[in-house]
């Protein structure tokens, strides 16, 4: 199956657009943010990682074997700018095999709030607008990611929903993913489940006895339904339901699939105190 496609100059959503969001549970905006927009903000992300000295951490982040979740410096980031490496980042003396540009899978969480480029991006009057046709009361970003997914390592992100990890009562999560670079199936675009996201929560990431857990709800497998490919073009916004399955594959490409997500919940709904991603009184969470 091929996405459908659609586009909108100011962040305003057509009645189409809401029935094939409701529908699907994506929305794929083609030329929602500008080429030289994706170029600013994929620059901005190398000076940071240039800044970044890899002696001082190397947690990686894996979704198949979750290692980064025993990590204090992953349990940390809600309110942080940290770096995260490829799986296949580093040889077996520990060393990195490529340069520590080439290496990080990914930054996360809290760009969108201390640092100015990635917070203009994030808050853009666009984005506003489009909130509001999403039918969200009160939106703020808790959290954004920006993911590298690396020529040749770029490591496999498993099927999962975002609910699981950004949780809230009632479910308000949305995913907002913009390709900043071409997104193709050679070097991992995303896969997706339409109309799953009517399913039931499967599971949640939180704090447990002082860990970092998986809570499962509901063990069934995945449905076997039909999957669609998110091929995008740079420029491009997917906007992700909050228990839409989506996954992406690894990267054994030459070519790098530069990408930034930010995550929108409702704050009239309740945020869970045992959530995973927690942030600090000096940093509370911003409106969109």
């Amino acid at each position: 199956m091929k996405p459908r496609r659609f586009r909108t100059e100011d962040g305003h959503l057509t009645a189409e657009m809401r029935t094939a969001f409701d529908a699907d549970g994506y929305l794929f905006l083609e030329n929602f943010v500008a080429p030289a927009e994706c170029d600013r903000l994929r620059a901005r992300a190398l000076e940071l990682v240039e800044g970044f000295d890899p002696a001082e951490h190397r947690t990686v982040f894996s979704t198949t074997t979750r290692s980064h979740a025993a990590a204090d410096y992953f349990e940390g980031s809600g309110d942080k700018i940290r770096f995260f490496f490829e799986e296949g980042a580093f040889d077996g003396r520990g060393e990195l095999k490529q340069p520590k540009a080439l290496s990080i899978n990914k930054l996360g969480h809290a760009m969108h709030d201390l640092d100015p480029a990635f917070d203009r991006f994030s808050r853009a009057a666009k984005l506003r607008t489009l909130a509001g046709d999403l039918a969200f009361r009160a939106p703020q970003v808790i959290q954004s990611m920006y993911i590298f997914k690396q020529p040749q390592i770029g490591g496999e992100v498993s099927w999962h929903v975002d609910s699981t990890y950004l949780y809230t009562e009632p479910l308000s999560c949305v995913g907002l993913w913009f390709a900043l670079e071409d997104a193709t199936m050679q070097n991992g675009a995303m896969w997706c489940l339409p109309g799953a996201h009517r399913m039931p929560l499967k599971s949640r990431f939180l704090r447990k006895d002082g860990k970092l857990t998986t809570e499962v709800l509901d063990s069934s497998p995945w449905p076997e339904g039909p999957r669609v490919g998110l091929e995008a073009a740079k420029g491009s916004l997917i906007v992700l339901h909050g228990q839409l399955p989506h996954y992406s594959g690894p990267n054994t490409s030459d070519r790098s699939r530069h990408a930034y997500t930010l995550h929108v919940i409702d704050g009239e709904c309740r945020y869970p105190a045992d959530n995973w991603l927690v942030r600090g009184p000096e940093l509370p969470v911003r409106p969109l």
